[in-house]
């Protein structure tokens, strides 16, 4: 009976102490971005300050780090990108660094296994190495902050912060040859897409005649579309032709207002501005 009641004792102990959850030390955060035609997606663990010194202390300058707290931190890139300049294929990669006090050496490691056991750490596996500059910041960041910020349509950057301390690394995905070949491929197709081949061709600043053409093509699709019509009048006022973009901005007006819509009623009022300052 005592042996029984005992056993009884240690199974709901266990079950209490399997139930309790408490807060990670490091939590454990995934980020993904939209960028350039696919997403960058980062995993890492993210340590806290703790009124410690950081770098050069906690993190030791001059050694390898694993990036993060826990294991390694990952990177994913949906696409083919240039980093600082170095081609990086698709793929998820480890991030390591050896933090200094001017400046980080960053590394992509291809063996995702190796997590933070950096003792076993083999440069034959690095797919990139590169120096970037640290920078100071003028707030303490208490927790290990990773950010991808500075977004274009085909740059951005990784930034990581921590302490007083921040690095970033620029991105730049070659996006242009491909969006190229897709619009050359289906504007000739039965579902053309001339209204986003055009805004492609205005963003860019390709051949605006060509754009021109397909934008009134897509108005013919849909007459009442303001936003169609609206990039048809930012087209014409880049090409200098006042009277069409007077004309265009008044029915961008017009079609806005019918449809209820202030904020493209005031883009038409500023395409319109926009053409009266023509010579």
């Amino acid at each position: 009976m005592t042996l029984a009641i005992a056993l009884v004792a240690i199974s709901i102990f266990s079950a209490g102490a399997q139930s309790l959850k408490t807060p990670a030390p490091s939590p454990l955060q995934t980020l993904k971005q939209a960028f350039a035609l696919s997403d960058i997606t980062i995993e890492y663990s993210r340590p806290s300050a703790k009124g410690r010194v950081v770098f050069g202390d906690v993190v030791p300058f001059g050694k390898i780090w694993r990036t993060g707290a826990n294991g390694a931190t990952k990177i994913t890139f949906g696409e083919d990108v240039k980093i600082e300049g170095n081609k990086v294929a698709a793929g998820t990669y480890a991030v390591y660094s050896i933090p200094n006090k001017d400046n980080w050496e960053i590394m992509l490691y291809k063996d995702l296994k190796l997590g933070g056991n950096v003792a076993d750490y083999k440069k034959e596996n690095e797919v990139l190495r590169i120096v970037v500059k640290s920078t100071a910041v003028t707030e303490k960041v208490e927790t290990f902050t990773i950010n991808v910020a500075n977004i274009t349509p085909t740059t951005s950057s990784v930034e990581f912060t921590w302490e007083k301390t921040r690095v970033n690394m620029n991105i730049v995905a070659d996006i242009d040859s491909a969006i190229m070949k897709t619009i050359d491929a289906t504007v000739n197709t039965d579902n053309r897409p001339y209204y986003a081949a055009a805004s492609y061709y205005f963003e860019n600043g390709k051949d605006l005649k060509v754009a021109l053409d397909w934008v009134n093509k897509a108005i013919e699709q849909n007459p009442k579309a303001y936003w169609v019509m609206a990039l048809k009048g930012k087209i014409e006022v880049k090409l200098a032709d006042k009277a069409a973009a007077t004309a265009t901005a008044e029915k961008v007006i017009a079609i806005a207002k019918e449809g209820k819509n202030d904020d493209y009623v005031k883009i038409g009022e500023k395409i319109l501005a926009d053409a009266k300052a023509l010579k």
